[in-house]
């Protein structure tokens, strides 16, 4: 059933939604679902997706792609030290306590500011008034309240931005469990609708690990069946951890199956999610000589016509090497994303008839 469009609330307010780079234009189609209360803008760096939005802003909060979101505000003061005035500040409160009500008490304890000259006399003192007006203390890195402050575009004027939730959307709540390289989840979702997903999924999650795809698909949307596999039995305790955490225990299967040689029937599954190990944090390249040609032939094998295969690798001449050779993956898409520095790249594959 189709959402409801969050109905108009009156004077639009100005947002910046942060997307991961390279996956831009599908946060752009989750906005677009909330209806003609948000528009987005097109002219930004990439990332960042500002708009006007007249909606609820509890509505934003459910954005699954989106790294964070941030509520803006325009001040139209030569220097900082005009923030200090009594009118401005009054503002900044009131901007604060609109994010703090989205939330439910004790929500927030610590806040943040982040600006060029953070340090500096005036924005102290604005950090400590801030501090005791709200009752929160002041945070020694990214708190629950993140303020960034910085010049207007236009070079004059100020534009302090809030952030709507105590922490990053992408920071998901279900994981009680983390493994090092675990992938971003609104990464995990923006692969798991890359998918095209549909309620009579078979869906495969190859090299589950903490199992941040195979959750966000299931939260996407209900499927038939869901796997998740994994050679690494702390990988799969630490998958079950999370899966029970985000509720879907019961809706997924978890097992110790190695990705080159799966029980599955030929044709036998409709969907198919990796992170592929780049030979940074596990594996090495020369691993991958042999594991990404058998993991594709697999994935060949048990994908029925028609159906994507969603891989993310930093292997990319590895991976275009091995599609010239292997008709019977088509690609269909190819994203370059940026995960903290490192640029891997999203292969969106459909499998041939």
């Amino acid at each position: 059933m189709a959402k409801t469009p969050p109905r108009p609330v009156g004077r639009p307010h100005r947002i910046e939604v942060i997307a991961p780079e390279g996956l831009e234009l599908i946060v752009r189609d989750e906005i677009r679902r909330l209806g003609s209360v948000a528009r987005p803008e097109r002219d930004a760096p990439p990332g960042v997706i500002p708009m006007d939005y007249a909606g609820e802003l509890r509505a934003l909060l459910g954005l699954r792609t989106a790294q964070s979101v941030y509520i803006v505000r325009a001040f139209p003061v030569p220097r900082p030290k005009a923030l200090l005035g009594d009118e401005h500040f009054r503002a900044i409160l009131a901007l604060i306590e609109r994010v703090r009500r989205l939330h439910p008490p004790g929500a927030f304890a610590t806040l943040f500011l982040s600006a060029a000259g953070a340090e500096s006399a005036v924005l102290t003192r604005l950090k400590s008034e801030l501090a005791a007006s709200t009752g929160l203390s002041v945070g020694a890195d990214d708190g629950d309240l993140l303020l960034r402050l910085r010049r207007a575009a236009s070079g004059e004027g100020w534009e302090l931005l809030v952030r709507l939730s105590p922490r990053p959307l992408a920071t998901r709540p279900w994981r009680v469990c983390n493994r090092e390289g675990a992938l971003n989840g609104a990464v995990a979702h923006a692969m798991a609708l890359l998918t095209a997903p549909g309620p009579d999924d078979r869906f495969l999650n190859i090299g589950c690990g903490s199992g941040s795809l195979l959750i966000e698909r299931l939260l996407a949307g209900p499927a038939r069946r869901a796997f998740g596999c994994d050679i690494d039995p702390a990988a799969l305790e630490c998958a079950r951890a999370n899966v029970a955490a985000a509720g879907i225990a019961a809706r997924c299967e978890l097992h110790p199956w190695d990705a080159t040689r799966l029980p599955l029937h030929d044709s036998s599954i409709d969907a198919i999610c990796a992170d592929l190990p780049f030979g940074h944090l596990v594996g090495s390249h020369a691993e991958n000589l042999t594991l990404y040609p058998a993991i594709l032939a697999e994935a060949a094998r048990v994908a029925r016509p028609g159906s994507h295969c969603v891989l993310l690798s930093h292997e990319v001449r590895l991976m275009e090497r091995l599609l010239d050779g292997r008709p019977e993956w088509g690609l269909h898409s190819l994203l370059r994303i940026d995960l903290g520095g490192l640029h891997p790249r999203i292969f969106v594959l459909e499998r041939q008839a």
